[in-house]
């Protein structure tokens, strides 16, 4: 199916089968765990979502609990099933309003975004289409920087993975902050002595403080170590303490927040007054491509930049739509799952990704004998 056969006949095309399926695999951290300022964690379950029509699979997929699959399931399947692939935005309303009683943000929007990539995922095979060729693209590859740096990684292992990633072209690297503050300064002085002064050091306290307290760390890890990035100093729900800290805090260093944003509600209330200098979204989480394409739109009506948190794979094809994209989370947790269960995952080159414009939708592929040994839930089905 290709040229325009493929686009008269996708309107005839509809969904013929739905199924979801779930992965745990464990963390490669210090005794099995890794840890930020918040939370401490030793697995990452990606729940992944196959669609079909005409002959073709679309394949989209989230991070969360393993509940997001079982959510799916129960909400999502037969709404789906029968569906026009046409029009993903159609069924993303219609996933949302089936929704409503069991619950929009968090799981539910974490169902709907693996749906909605896998949706947008189809129609760019059955069009014989890279998706970033399917989408609005105002760019043809993403900025990355990467990001691990967890609290409890030892020095050594801290250094060598951000020193890794300047190696590797990337200008920019993040570590995790604030979950014991006192070590910070020991952490950051190795950090920026390991990488030099030209690359870009950014922190993620995920959270971790309270307003004084993040106003405080704002000016010292931009005065002693040139931090210019300091992604949710307090909770992304405490709104008045991000505008305080955008207020108050060090000019060059950008206050940034939106990876737990699920609705479009959640990214207006960032950006009205506004609360972060950089707005951040998740493909995964904000609902997906559709949502993306949302919140791209509000950031640029507000005249600020948009980040992608995390899951390189696809946030790569997603972003080139966003008219004013900042750059790309590559976060090593989301790397390595990726890697380990796809096909066709995509490598930094000179500090960005570019998608793969030689494979139809975002080009991944499930390589199913290795993944089988990390499921938790569903089936291997043809």
């Amino acid at each position: 199916m290709s040229g325009d056969g493929a686009g008269k006949g996708l309107t005839a095309c509809r969904i013929d089968s739905v199924d979801v399926h779930a992965f745990e695999v464990p963390t490669d951290g210090p005794e099995g765990t890794e840890e930020d300022g918040t939370l401490e964690w030793d697995s990452t379950t990606m729940v992944l979502v196959r669609v079909r029509a005409g002959g073709r699979t679309g394949l989209g997929y989230t991070y969360g609990d393993v509940s997001v699959a079982t959510f799916i399931a129960s909400e999502l399947v037969d709404v789906v099933r029968g569906q026009d692939v046409s029009s993903p935005a159609a069924v993303w309303h219609l996933m949302g309003r089936q929704i409503r009683n069991a619950g929009r943000p968090g799981v539910g929007a974490m169902a709907v975004s693996a749906v909605d990539i896998a949706l947008w995922d189809l129609k760019a095979r059955l069009l014989e289409l890279p998706l970033v060729h399917l989408l609005p693209a105002w760019h043809d590859r993403v900025p990355v920087y990467g990001s691990g740096g967890f609290t409890n990684y030892p020095l050594d292992r801290l250094t060598d993975q951000l020193t890794g990633w300047v190696e590797q072209g990337i200008p920019r690297v993040k570590l995790k902050t604030s979950r014991d503050p006192e070590r910070d300064p020991r952490r950051l002085t190795a950090v920026r002595k390991a990488i030099g002064d030209e690359p870009e050091i950014f922190t993620d306290a995920n959270g971790a403080l309270g307003r004084k307290q993040a106003l405080y760390w704002a000016r010292r890890f931009h005065d002693e170590w040139d931090v210019r990035w300091f992604e949710e100093p307090v909770s992304s729900a405490d709104l008045a303490g991000l505008r305080m800290l955008r207020e108050r805090g060090p000019e060059r260093l950008e206050i940034a927040a939106g990876e737990y944003a699920y609705t479009t509600q959640d990214f207006v209330n960032l950006v009205e007054g506004p609360a972060v200098d950089c707005l951040q979204a998740d493909v995964t989480r904000c609902g997906g491509i559709t949502g993306v394409l949302e919140a791209a739109g509000l950031a640029g009506a507000h005249h600020l930049d948009l980040s992608a948190h995390c899951a390189p794979a696809v946030s790569a094809h997603a972003f080139c739509a966003v008219r004013r994209l900042r750059h790309l989370e590559y976060f090593h947790d989301h790397v390595r799952c990726e890697r380990l269960l796809f096909d066709g995952t995509l490598s930094p080159d000179g500090g960005t990704l570019r998608p793969d414009t030689g494979r139809p939708g975002h080009g991944l592929e499930i390589k199913w004998a290795d993944a089988e040994r990390y499921r938790v839930y569903g089936a291997r089905t043809v």
